[in-house]
């Protein structure tokens, strides 16, 4: 589904600060599956997930997605097969526009259209028995300004909108980690239900292991740009989680 093969990345190349994240990296996604990523911070999870949504350039290395080689493609061109949700709820959405805007621009993503043109009335109905499975009440607020929805309210149709056109891979990058315990909560069923749904390719990075173990097909740590742990979740606890996650800690020299 998504192989990466002899992925490299360095930053500051060729001064006295060069820092080397990938060297040779390799990694295979399997289809309709959920795959964890987890990891200290510095150990190349976001550097990952950036060069695979194409914000960041691989230096060397080829990223391929349903054997359509990805590495080149700008990150606007990967965005027709890829959909995304940040850690920030804000950045998944436009929150000047209403929540039809939004939901418009998300069902024309790919397409040429002008915004005089964005919102087809015969596709309204649709939309809002879209947001009814989201149970916020968010059908009933169609003209409301995203701007003026809680953080979770906007990160779950931030999740709504990366989902609906069923791409061919979706990448969660911390994608609760700005919300409270209970709308994190909340967020991570509602992930579970819309992958499980539309039976979408997914890699989530996760800071919190229970939720990795818990929401995830697969988990995979990072160290230093080289995987650590490859597990399915069904196989690992959180306290062994937490065991290799310290040990790594503490060979870095970053505890005592």
């Amino acid at each position: 589904m998504l192989r990466i093969s002899n992925l490299s990345k360095s930053f500051n190349t060729g001064t006295d600060n060069e820092i080397t994240i990938f060297n040779h990296f390799n990694l295979e996604i399997e289809k309709n599956k959920c795959t964890a990523i987890i990891g200290a911070n510095g150990c190349g999870k976001s550097t990952l997930m950036n060069m695979i949504g194409g914000s960041i350039p691989a230096d060397q290395g080829r990223i391929l997605l349903k054997d359509r080689d990805m590495t080149d493609l700008k990150e606007e061109k990967r965005a027709t097969y890829i959909g995304r949700v940040y850690q920030d709820p804000s950045m998944g959405v436009s929150p000047s526009l209403t929540i039809l805007e939004n939901m418009s621009l998300a069902d024309k993503k790919g397409e040429k259209f002008t915004l005089r043109r964005l919102i087809k009335r015969g596709k309204i109905q649709g939309y809002i028995e879209i947001l009814r499975g989201l149970d916020l009440g968010l059908e009933n607020k169609l003209n409301t300004k995203v701007k003026f929805l809680s953080g979770g309210q906007r990160q779950s149709l931030s999740l709504l909108m990366a989902a609906m056109k069923h791409p061919d891979l979706l990448l969660l990058d911390e994608h609760t980690a700005a919300l409270d315990p209970k709308t994190s909560h909340v967020i991570m069923k509602k992930t579970k239900e819309l992958i499980e749904k539309y039976h979408i390719t997914t890699i989530m990075i996760s800071h919190n292991m229970r939720d990795a173990i818990e929401y995830s097909d697969r988990i995979i740590m990072l160290d230093k740009g080289q995987i650590v742990l490859d597990k399915s979740s069904d196989k690992v606890t959180e306290k062994e989680l937490i065991e290799i996650y310290r040990k790594n800690l503490a060979l870095d020299g970053k505890i005592a």
